[in-house]
């Protein structure tokens, strides 16, 4: 399965300025750039079903982040810290701009986690960007902010359920028959499960199948959502930004709506769909992207 999923796209590792090696998807493309990271836990491969509809006005590259898909995965202390993720996203970034011919991102979009790095890479370096779009960045409630309800330190029940998580199986079809009947996968369209299965699969030594991010580094990156910065990235932020909002998602309107309040000539979008809405519903995803991307001229 893996091998005939994504032919037609170009795979490459490359070796960036922190250290890690990227993997990296090339859908190809003869617009401006555009490069997409993904959620935690997940990887690259799952953005096809985006990618594909974006490839006539972009050329689109995704990169595994640190720990997920194809790329390296360093053991050390903290390597896991929000913050190494920003440092990755730029170190890419800049990678693929010395490659020319792009003098800058067009658009960067990053989904849940990635979003988050998405945000604080383009506030730290402007320059490398044009706009950035945001898929249901995770973003905590500053401090002080009331929820109805009992409050829970969603990080740590997250973090809980990935070092709970099945990793291993006798084989990809196993896999994929019991993501079939779970909760998380139900809104999936088809191909983007399959697409899992066959990209955040590795085959063992030994016979079967075993997640490529371990629960330990899902684990670990939901722990550190509250040191993501991006609160205080939307003081600095300097490009234009789309938000969306997953209004079947898990986080309170008002608190994205407060977020995009401080950034400067933000869109504030709400998408009809579940927080994994690029697997869900691209559809709407890439018809917000596109509308964002025509109403803000790119260079």
């Amino acid at each position: 399965m893996r091998c005939t999923m994504l032919d037609e796209v170009q795979r490459r590792k490359i070796s960036i300025s922190t250290g890690v090696e990227v993997a990296l998807l090339d859908w190809g493309g003869e617009g401006p750039l555009a490069l997409l990271h993904h959620a935690n836990g997940f990887c690259a491969a799952l953005w096809d079903l985006v990618a594909t509809r974006l490839v006539p006005h972009f050329r689109v590259v995704a990169l595994d982040a640190r720990g997920h898909g194809d790329s390296s995965k360093p053991s050390e202390v903290g390597a896991y810290a929000w913050p190494r993720f920003c440092e990755d996203l730029i170190a890419t970034a800049e990678f693929l701009l010395e490659e020319g011919p792009h003098g800058s991102i067009g658009l960067g979009i990053g989904h849940s986690f990635g979003g988050a790095a998405t945000l604080t890479a383009a506030a730290k370096r402007p320059e490398l960007f044009d706009q950035i779009a945001l898929i249901d960045p995770i973003i905590f409630p500053p401090a002080g902010f009331q929820e109805d309800g009992p409050r829970t330190e969603r990080g740590n029940f997250m973090a809980e359920g990935a070092r709970r998580r099945r990793q291993k199986w006798p084989s990809r079809a196993d896999a994929r028959a019991n993501w079939s009947e779970k909760e998380l996968f139900a809104d999936w369209l088809p191909r983007a499960l399959d697409l899992y299965v066959a990209e955040g699969l590795a085959d063992c030594a030994g016979g079967g199948v075993e997640l490529k991010c371990a629960g330990e580094v899902e684990a670990a990156i939901f722990e550190g959502g509250r040191g993501s910065e991006a609160w205080e990235a939307t003081e600095r932020l300097r490009v234009p930004v789309l938000l969306m909002w997953a209004n079947r998602g898990q986080f309170p309107r008002e608190v994205f709506e407060m977020f995009a309040s401080r950034m400067s000539g933000s869109i504030f979008h709400e998408l009809h769909a579940g927080h994994l809405a690029p697997m869900e519903r691209p559809d709407l995803v890439v018809e917000a992207l596109l509308e964002f991307a025509a109403a803000v001229p790119l260079d």
